[in-house]
């Protein structure tokens, strides 16, 4: 799961880098056309960089909402709920053995 939510976001990345490749691209041309000025092409560029953020930083805290709001939801084991698991295993393979064995849980120890 977490494997797919980060080959997601790191696709939007690619995504990122080709469209703001594109845009200086685009706006290389246009200023070569003199449809704006350098000083335009900057402002615009910073706008789309903001705006690029701004949704970034969006999304990022849906996705963590989203992924928290899941594992909250899914019947997933934690790790402390585990080891008290193994723990409670451990105790009764014993009381197991000694049921099994009576005379060698009674032989003592050297």
């Amino acid at each position: 799961m977490l494997d797919t939510i980060k080959k997601t976001l790191l696709a939007g990345f690619g995504a990122a880098v080709i469209t703001k490749d594109a845009i200086e691209d685009a706006l290389h041309g246009w200023i070569e056309k003199g449809k704006i000025t350098p000083e335009e092409a900057r402002e615009f560029a910073a706008k789309l960089a903001r705006t690029g953020e701004e949704r970034w930083e969006k999304a990022k805290d849906g996705v963590a909402a989203g992924a928290a709001d899941l594992f909250a939801k899914a019947p997933f084991a934690r790790r402390s709920e585990l080891a008290a698991l193994d723990a409670r295993v451990a105790v009764l393979e014993q009381a197991a053995l000694r049921a099994q064995f009576p005379a060698v849980a009674a032989a003592p120890s050297e």
